[in-house]
């Protein structure tokens, strides 16, 4: 089966079977020799020297855990969206008391760096900036480094939702001063739901030490000082992290930029098949996205049925759209373990089912 959406994403063999291995002690010296293999390696991935924090969560459970680990109650946000997950990073800081300003874009368009200065320019209060880098459910990624630039210029704290990201674009950590990054296992890793990795720099640090959100399973300094153990404070997903070991080795062993080409390459590939079925992109396409590709439906589709009929006959697992979208786009998920015959087998499927789901 052809699983493309954006995410859960197919594991190599490597992974799966990594799976297989028995059950350790996770406080161990077993299972502390792979929670330091994945740390390490991840900061590579990361690219950082900053601490990298492994939770058993979705990445939902990663948003949540960086709100309530840099904030307190009443903290003014910046919260800029560029649709649905943008809309749940926001949602987050909301629930936990936070004042959130949110900065809402067009979906489709990628947020523009200037009004995101205007909006810091005109409240000097604000503490952080909540950013998703690549919005699955437009098919849009966001200029970060240009974000950045502009919320250091304000020195402001930057909070970035990287779940369906890194691993696959190029997002720098230290050099784009991010203060806390936030990804998931089961995207471009090649690995199975289960894992949320956050890292931290010394800015995060010092947030962390003065915010006064309710924290627990989610709470940060304990998950530093268990690491200095080789330990994570709770149960951790023992058979995910065997999975990620392996697949971090074969991400390293491919080189950060040559994952990055081979992304940009299979996204560029779906793209112009696309457009050659006389199909049009749903974002601005300068934005577009290397790990998944949204395409507008308009009146003349009938998603759910193409959706189906793709399933069913020939193995080919896509996305609909999300709230306001749905029905109105489709998606197709191409990062992780992903390659040019991928894109292909995909891209053959659409034009054969197309004709047939046509109002």
């Amino acid at each position: 089966m052809q699983l493309r959406i954006p995410g859960p994403t197919p594991c190599p063999p490597q992974a799966l079977q990594a799976m297989t291995m028995q059950m350790i002690n996770h406080r161990g010296e077993e299972f502390s020799e792979i929670l330091n293999s994945i740390t390490g390696k991840l900061k590579q991935v990361f690219q950082t020297k900053g601490d990298i924090l492994l939770l058993t969560a979705s990445g939902t459970g990663g948003l949540e855990a960086a709100i309530v680990n840099t904030l307190s109650p009443g903290d003014k946000v910046l919260a800029v969206s560029i649709g649905v997950f943008g809309d749940r990073f926001a949602d987050i800081a909301e629930q936990y008391g936070a004042e959130v300003n949110r900065l809402n874009f067009e979906w489709g368009k990628p947020a523009d760096p200037e009004v995101i200065g205007k909006a810091l320019r005109s409240d000097g209060a604000i503490k952080a900036v909540l950013v998703t880098h690549n919005e699955t459910s437009t098919g849009v990624t966001n200029s970060l480094g240009k974000i950045s630039t502009i919320v250091k210029e304000f020195d402001k704290l930057l909070l970035v939702d990287a779940v369906s990201s890194l691993g696959c674009i190029n997002l720098p950590v230290d050099n784009w001063n991010c203060d806390v990054v936030i990804t998931g296992s089961q995207k471009g890793w090649m690995v199975p739901p289960g894992l949320t990795m956050v890292s931290m720099n010394e800015k995060a640090w010092q947030a962390y030490a003065h915010a006064k959100m309710p924290r627990f399973y989610w709470d940060f300094g304990k998950a530093r000082d268990y690491l200095q153990k080789g330990q994570t404070p709770w149960t951790p997903a023992i058979s995910t992290c065997y999975a990620m070991d392996a697949t971090l080795d074969l991400m390293l062993d491919e080189g950060l930029p040559n994952i990055f080409a081979r992304h940009a390459r299979v996204a560029q590939q779906v793209r112009d098949g696309i457009k050659s079925l006389g199909l049009a992109l749903f974002p601005q396409e300068d934005y577009a996205s290397n790990t998944v590709t949204a395409v507008n439906a308009s009146d003349k589709i009938d998603v759910p049925k193409l959706i189906q009929l793709l399933r069913d006959e020939y193995d080919v697992v896509i996305a609909g759209g999300q709230r306001k979208l749905a029905g109105k786009i489709f998606r197709i998920g191409h990062l992780g373990w992903v390659n040019d015959n991928d894109a292909k087998i995909v891209l053959k499927a659409l034009t054969e089912a197309l004709p047939r789901v046509r109002k």
